[in-house]
C-alpha cells in the first residue's frame, strides 16, 4: 500500500522552492535556467540534495546503464525538472519509470513552462523495500 503522506515533510519544501523560483524567473527559459536556479533556491533553504546524481539501471542484477536524474534530495526524492507549455503523458510515465527502475518510493514531476508551476508527486506502486 503506498503512504501518500511519506516525506511529505521534503515534498512541501521542494515545492517551496520551486514555487519560488517559478515566482521570481516565470515561464519562458529553458530548463537548464530553471535547475541552476533550483540549486541556488535549495541550497538557500538548506535542502540537502545532489545536482545531476547518477542512479544505475539493472537487469537481473547486472548493471545495464544509468540515468541522471536532475536533482535528488536526501538521497530519496528524484526531482525532474520540465520547461514545457504543459506536462504530458509520455513525461509522467518516464518519470514513473525512472522511480520503478530505481526502486525509488516518490519523486517529484515539475513544469517551469507553463503560465503557473504545474507538479506532480508520483508513487511507485511497484517499490520493494529493500
Amino acid at each position: 500500500m503506498i503512504d501518500k503522506y511519506k516525506y511529505k515533510q521534503i515534498t512541501e519544501k521542494i515545492l517551496k522552492v520551486a514555487f519560488e523560483v517559478h515566482s521570481v524567473l516565470q515561464c519562458g527559459f529553458a530548463e537548464s535556467v530553471y535547475h541552476r536556479a533550483m540549486i541556488i533556491e535549495s541550497t538557500k533553504q538548506g535542502l540537502d540534495f545532489v545536482s545531476e546524481y547518477e542512479l544505475g539501471i539493472y537487469y537481473k542484477n547486472e548493471k545495464v546503464g544509468a540515468r541522471r536524474v536532475d536533482l535528488f534530495y536526501e538521497k530519496k526524492i528524484p526531482v525532474e525538472l520540465k520547461a514545457t507549455s504543459a506536462l504530458d503523458d509520455a513525461q509522467l510515465a518516464q518519470a514513473i519509470n525512472y522511480l520503478e527502475a530505481f526502486n525509488l518510493e516518490i519523486g517529484m514531476l515539475l513544469n517551469f513552462g507553463a503560465k503557473s508551476l504545474e507538479y506532480r508527486r508520483l508513487y511507485n506502486a511497484k517499490y520493494r523495500p529493500g
